[in-house]
């Protein structure tokens, strides 16, 4: 390890190696961020940028997505708690003044569409009525490898941007 101002003494070092441990431990616990486990720090983990902006799926559907909102326009609002990048999945509240079960939980699963243009992306609902967060996001994965009938045995949804 270097040090800028001059080198310091093995016992200052473990001195300050042992404080800096607790400062990075306690920032980690108030942050909500972890090297280990899947982070709802959306500061943290963000979308990847082929999902954030302005789309239109294969049925017609209009959508807004942000790092906290994934907006079906004009009904659905599902307000994005967790990113599970890895795992291309979000969690999200259905907002208070959805149509459709308001206040429960849902779990949006994505594919990348690379071979399928003008689709860049498709969606599944794999949950969308949980009684809990945590419900949610234990909700097994969907069928990534049959987009056609995967998403609880019917299709996904391909998204494409939407011209503005």
């Amino acid at each position: 390890m270097s040090w800028p101002c001059g080198r310091k003494s093995d016992a200052s070092v473990s001195a300050l190696s042992r404080t800096a441990v607790r400062l990075v431990s306690g920032a980690a616990l108030l942050s909500g961020c972890a090297t280990t486990t899947p982070s709802s720090d959306l500061a943290v983990t963000r979308p990847p940028g082929i999902m954030r902006g302005a789309f239109i799926d294969d049925y017609g559907n209009v959508f807004d997505i942000s790092d906290t909102l994934f907006a079906q326009q004009p009904h659905g609002r599902f307000e994005i708690v967790e990113w599970h990048v890895q795992e291309q999945f979000v969690v999200a509240r259905n907002a208070d003044s959805n149509a459709s079960d308001p206040g429960l939980w849902t779990r949006i699963d994505w594919v990348p569409l690379p071979n399928m243009p003008p689709y860049t992306w498709a969606f599944c609902f794999t949950a969308f009525r949980a009684p809990s967060r945590q419900a949610a996001r234990d909700t097994p994965a969907p069928d990534r490898t049959n987009p056609r009938t995967g998403c609880n045995g019917y299709p996904f949804s391909r998204m494409k941007p939407a011209l503005r």
